[in-house]
């Protein structure tokens, strides 16, 4: 699936398509024309992302094929343990986590679910998650504490879901109890936002010592079309809004919101899967890594302090 500025890099990968299929072994010069045409393409796609607009990247960060939770969970861990239910209400499959290794770290893992086919995402409400799913993820955080064990977030939600039921539930409470008690979690948290970081749905299990973004993933307080919807009354302009939101990896790491941006293949993490999960690795690697070194009191303090220093006023 091509994104509706990729028409370019599409009109080039239709003529190799057709090339490959007129030419299934090429030889001689043919093999100098389809060497031509994937240079073509791979020059057309460093054209395109490198000059991507806030609003492109976040349609990047919506895209399909983009990897989710359970693909990093196959593709970086090793004996994943899925852990259910909140112990209050029920199991919320927008938030899924449990033990698992990495390399020579036992770790909790949790993150937002969205969703591959139709059925799962109805299933996962799309990655917005309920009360019982920040419940859930909070239950597990805390069972990380009592084993010593670091946790790592995939933040990927367009926002916590904000149904009737949901706020009957509590929606807000859970929240705002998971950011009272992750700030005092005596054990590293690292957080990592693969595509969306919507709202309070994202910063719900957010609360890092180390916070990173995938190059083409989005962080904000509010979608663009939200924001539009509220300043414009025109949810059209979300283009517009995401302009100001400074929602992209890039101006986040100059705000000091995020500490560093991991990078994506060429042309998105989607049409990569194993070299995003080869840099994801690398990256949590190295956090894990200091992070261990680190004593808990000195964790929560500096936990605090980054957050607190967050902002800037006049």
């Amino acid at each position: 699936m091509s994104l509706d500025f990729e028409k370019d890099v599409a009109d080039i990968e239709a003529k190799i398509e057709e090339f490959k299929a007129k030419n299934p072994e090429p030889t001689g010069s043919l093999v100098k024309d389809l060497n031509r045409l994937e240079l073509e393409r791979v020059e057309k796609l460093k054209e395109t992302y490198a000059n991507l607009t806030p609003w492109q990247t976040v349609q990047v960060a919506r895209h399909p094929e983009r990897p989710l939770i359970r693909d990093f969970i196959n593709g970086l861990f090793s004996e994943f343990i899925e852990l259910h239910g909140d112990r209050l209400f029920g199991d919320d499959h927008g938030m899924i986590g449990g033990f698992a290794t990495l390399e020579n770290h036992r770790i909790m893992v949790i993150g937002h679910q969205k969703g591959r086919d139709l059925d799962e995402k109805i299933k996962c409400n799309f990655g917005q998650a309920c009360p019982e799913g920040y419940r859930k993820a909070l239950r597990l955080m805390k069972l990380a504490e009592k084993f010593h064990l670091p946790i790592v977030t995939f933040i990927d939600t367009p926002g916590a879901f904000p149904g009737r039921d949901a706020e009957e539930r509590g929606q807000a409470e859970a929240i705002a109890r998971n950011l009272l008690e992750m700030f005092a979690l005596k054990t590293p948290v690292i957080a990592l936002v693969t595509g969306e970081g919507g709202s309070g749905g994202a910063i719900g299990i957010g609360v890092g010592d180390i916070v990173l973004m995938l190059s083409n993933a989005v962080y904000s307080v509010i979608s663009p079309e939200g924001c539009a919807s509220i300043l414009w009354r025109d949810g059209s302009k979300a283009g517009e809004a995401a302009n100001a939101l400074k929602i992209t990896a890039k101006s986040l790491l100059q705000l000091k919101i995020i500490d560093e941006i991991i990078p994506e293949p060429l042309g998105g993490a989607h049409r990569n899967h194993a070299a995003t999960m080869k840099a994801t690795r690398k990256t949590l690697l190295k956090h894990l890594n200091s992070l261990a070194k680190i004593s808990p009191k000195k964790l929560t303090s500096r936990r605090f302090e980054k957050f607190a220093a967050m902002g800037r006023f006049k």
